[in-house]
């Protein structure tokens, strides 16, 4: 597994009963996760101090039951790479970020510093922009795409409080499968190529994406944007059990077959703080040139 334990400012407290008690900078939430299938608490008195709890809904997604009064954002910060986030309690009980990913951006970033070369990151799915920061700070130029105008805002404000405002960092609104067609045509081409599509969603037309029906083919055609001199390539699954042997032979059948290069797959999962638990949390695949 490859573990992100390099957080500071976040730290998952404690697992059970189908929950995660988590504190995000001082703010402490509990958040549902099907991975958590046993019952017993490790620290049951923890519990009582969360600030937020998310609850499910029979009939689906669910609401936020707030104990404390929280601000409405507050910034948390990547310390490794001296990145800062805005998080919030949203509708769908995400808070802005998947923390476990710091263990990818701290990857890609290393690759990128040691290049020693100028590299153009393409960055789908891009969410509230963890890895555009990583890459960025890396001193990567960076097109970020989501088909999410609201996340798009935040990911820009991300860079801002992280102090890179001024950084090449493009930002778009769009569907990915559709810019990636485009930009084929446009022949342009990029170091390094991050993915992290979710198990179904819409673009911002109303189109249906799919995951394991689009993505052999979104990795196909966006292994054709790829540099001669590429860097490497990255895919994340994190709720359609994918193993991680599957994004190992995607990777194999698409990009390694063309580029050579290394292929390497894992879970990625997060510490339980004070205990030898670890919280699984999706998988990935990289490809790296060497």
């Amino acid at each position: 597994m490859w573990l992100c334990d390099s957080w500071k400012e976040y730290q998952i407290l404690d697992l059970a009963g189908g929950d995660k008690l988590e504190e995000w900078n001082g703010v402490r939430v509990v958040r549902p996760d099907p991975q958590v299938i046993w019952e017993k608490r490790s620290f049951p008195k923890l519990w009582a101090s969360a600030d937020g709890v998310y609850h499910r809904s029979r009939s689906g997604g669910g609401s936020w039951e707030f104990r404390t009064s929280l601000p409405e954002r507050w910034p948390l910060t990547f310390e490794p790479l001296n990145l800062t986030f805005h998080i919030k309690p949203t509708g769908f009980k995400h808070m802005g970020l998947f923390p476990e990913q710091g263990v990818n951006w701290e990857w890609m970033h290393k690759l990128i510093k040691d290049s020693h070369r100028p590299a153009r990151v393409l960055n789908l799915f891009a969410y509230t922009g963890g890895a555009t920061l990583a890459a960025a700070a890396a001193g990567a130029q960076v097109v970020h795409v989501d088909s999410s105008k609201g996340v798009v805002t935040w990911a820009k404000e991300n860079l801002t409080l992280s102090g890179m405002a001024d950084r090449p960092v493009r930002f778009i609104a769009d569907d990915a499968i559709k810019f990636v067609e485009r930009e084929i045509r446009r022949g342009n081409h990029y170091e390094g190529i991050i993915m992290d599509p979710p198990s179904y969603g819409r673009g911002p037309g109303g189109e249906v994406f799919k995951l394991e029906k689009e993505l052999h083919n979104l990795i196909e055609r966006c292994a054709l944007l790829l540099s001669d001199e590429p860097l490497f390539f990255l895919i994340n699954s994190y709720t359609t059990g994918l193993a991680p042997s599957v994004l190992s032979n995607l990777l194999h059948l698409t990009v390694q077959k063309k580029r050579g290069g290394k292929v390497s797959a894992d879970e990625v999962g997060l510490p339980v703080a004070g205990s030898k638990l670890v919280l699984p949390c999706g998988a990935s695949g990289r490809w790296q040139v060497k």
